[in-house]
Parts: structure tokens; sequence; C-alpha cells
């Protein structure tokens, strides 16, 4: 340290020029270089969320994760957690990976995993929504829906067909189906007397243009 102060008193004007040089060049790196609000961060983390509506949480958490976390492969590492006060219950999986993992493949093996598993599970369960964690799929926005005049349904149905579609002409904007609530369904009973009856003139009218062409 004391060499180099003598050096500076012995030869003043090489450490201005030295100084005024990392000014300069400072500067301008610093307005060169590119800023990004959401780097690509690479995070060998996938998420793995499944949904059941009227399933309670400990089967939950039995007959779906814990039965989906032993067909994984032993390299990945997992933690699962099920939520039992949202409608419908849901069950989450998360599996670790090495930092050196290629993470695409790692989604493609994942994704193709939980179709296979799903014949094994509960009858009427839906494919899981399967995430890779990075800074891109971080929410900057979350828009919670509640009304006293509404049902669950309306809810869900003005979420998914009039607010979504509002948002998505958004440029850069990534918007998910909604989540929670009821999904419409509709149910139709048949008059079984009507029916047999209409088939069966179907038969007969069948066998007697069958009659006629022979």
């Amino acid at each position: 340290m004391i060499g180099i102060v003598r050096l500076a008193l012995r030869r003043p004007y090489t450490f201005i020029v030295m100084a005024v040089l990392i000014l300069i060049f400072g500067t301008a790196s610093a307005l060169r270089t590119p800023t990004d609000i959401f780097p690509n961060i690479n995070i060998p983390v996938i998420s793995v969320v499944f949904s059941f509506t009227g399933l309670p949480a400990d089967d939950m958490a039995g007959r779906v994760v814990t039965f989906y976390e032993r067909s994984l492969p032993t390299a990945s590492t997992t933690s699962s957690i099920s939520n039992p006060n949202r409608s419908p219950t849901t069950g989450s999986s998360k599996s670790f990976f090495k930092p050196t993992v290629n993470i695409n493949a790692a989604l493609a093996q994942v994704n193709g995993m939980s179709q296979t598993v799903l014949k094994q599970m509960p009858p009427s369960i839906t494919p899981p929504l399967i995430l890779s964690f990075n800074a891109s799929s971080v929410p900057i926005l979350q828009l919670a829906l509640s009304s006293d005049k509404m049902s669950e349904t309306q809810i869900f149905d003005s979420a998914l067909n009039f607010i979504r579609p509002a948002l998505a002409p958004v440029p850069g904007a990534a918007l998910p189906l909604p989540f929670g609530g009821k999904v419409r369904r509709s149910q139709a009973d048949l008059n079984q007397q009507a029916f047999a009856s209409i088939r069966r003139f179907r038969e007969r009218r069948h066998q007697r243009a069958l009659a006629a062409r022979t």
C-alpha cells in the first residue's frame, strides 16, 4: 500500500489519466449494458399441480400426489403439499434437479410420466398443470373474483369467457386458465322408451332398404 502511494506521488499524471479512463469506460459500459426485468434464470425446478373436485386432502395426498412421486426417477428430489381450502382440492409436487440437468428434457419426461400414471389414479381426474420455474413465470398480477349474488359457476364463466379474453391482447402477457370455482356442467335426461322406439324405427327402415335392393 505504501509503495502504491509513493508511485502515485512520483507519477501523478499517470494516475490521473488512469482515473479518467476508468471513468470514461465505466460510464460507457454502464450505458451499453443491456438490462432485463425478468432475465432468463435456469432454475431446475418443475412443479406438477393436480386438482380434483370433492376429493379430501388426505386422499389427494395418498392416492394422487404420493402415487405420482413414486413413479418419478430417483435422480430428483421431491416435496409435496395438499391444499384442502380450495375448490377443487389441489395437490402439488415439486421436483428439484441438479444444476447441470437439461430442464427441457426433464420437463418432457415429467410430462410423459404424469400422463402415464393418470389411468391408475381416481377416475375422471384431469391432467395436471406442469410448470417450470423461472423469472418469467413469476406472476406480476393476480386477479381474484368474488360476488355476493353470482354463484361459483357464474364467476368461473365470467373469468374464462370475458375477463381472460379481454386481457389476452396485452403484448407479452401469458394468461393461465382461471383457478378455483366450479366448471359449468350440463346433464341431459333421456326418455329411454322414445330413444328405443327411434332406434327400432331406424333398424326397420334399414331392413326395408336392404330388402328393396335385393
